[in-house]
């Protein structure tokens, strides 16, 4: 069997529908933290299993009878070794013969305060004795078209990324890989640094706004701390708002930038392209 956490996450659900193409319901495990968010997998024959990464009883538990699993990073930065050192300890306790981990680009050379936490989970996974493989993932699109609506309206794209080249991809782009590595065989022990075909600029990501809104949109630099400011200004959790400017300054340094198109092969497709992302945003909007 096949499990995966964060099964109703945002990368998770994608993971799922891609898996349900190829495996059968009842071979899939969806660990979630609220069954009642995961009602729709369980008609569609999906096993359901409750477990939080804070639990690791409840997670061996939830493991009886996998084989694989795909352990989704948790989204509680500054929990993530401790919660992922749970999940590993309950798969090596219940059998699972295989791990696969969505870590971050190029994790052990990134400049991103991001990456000391997978640092830490690859380690762990290397020391558990479990055959595994790394899912380092880039920057997915979203997390920067989710500040296209302010842009849009102000005219203004704020950042601390220079013009460093994001070589991002989608939510769905990136489960696609998890799902076929998970699926698959003969992933044990590789390495798969994962980024969209075509890299941007947040000067580039201005320029496709202003194209397909017919707004004139710029790209304002800012430094870390007046980045971090400004999202904090408008609601951002300090430590969100500390990590999105890190990870800004870390894009300008390369941080977020690949272009051995890894993801594409692996996926068998081209990625998809800024411009296609910012085309569908303006059609869920409309």
């Amino acid at each position: 069997m096949i499990a995966l956490t964060g099964a109703t996450g945002q990368l998770g659900h994608y993971v799922l529908q891609d898996l349900l193409n190829t495996v059968p319901a009842s071979q899939i495990v969806a660990i979630v933290r609220n069954p009642a968010k995961a009602q729709a997998l369980s008609q569609q024959g999906v096993v359901v299993r409750q477990a939080d990464y804070s639990d690791e009883a409840a997670l061996t538990a939830a493991l009886q009878g996998v084989d694989k699993l795909l352990l989704i990073s948790s989204s509680e930065v500054g929990q993530r070794a401790v919660q992922h050192r749970n999940v590993i300890n309950a798969a090596k306790a219940a059998g699972v013969t295989f791990i696969a981990y969505t870590s971050l680009l190029h994790a052990d050379t990134s400049p991103l305060g991001l990456a000391a936490e997978h640092i830490e989970t690859e380690q762990m996974l290397a020391d558990s004795g479990i055959a595994y493989a790394l899912l380092r993932n880039g920057w997915y699109t979203e997390n920067y078209l989710a500040s296209a609506p302010p842009a849009l309206e102000h005219g203004v794209f704020i950042g601390a990324a220079g013009e460093g080249k994001i070589a991002s991809a989608t939510r769905a782009d990136y489960a696609a890989a998890a799902a076929r590595v998970i699926a698959g065989e003969g992933h044990e022990g590789k390495i798969y640094e994962l980024a969209g075909d075509n890299a941007w600029t947040l000067s580039d990501l201005a320029a496709e706004l202003s194209t397909q809104s017919g707004k004139n949109v710029v790209y304002q630099n800012l430094s870390e701390a007046d980045f971090a400011a400004a999202l904090k200004s408008v609601g951002l959790p300090a430590g969100l708002a500390d990590m999105l400017a890190d990870s800004d300054v870390g894009a300008s340094k390369g941080g977020l930038f690949d272009d051995s198109k890894t993801l594409s092969k692996l996926i068998g497709r081209p990625t998809t392209t800024l411009a296609e992302s910012v085309s569908h945003l303006f059609n869920v909007n409309k």
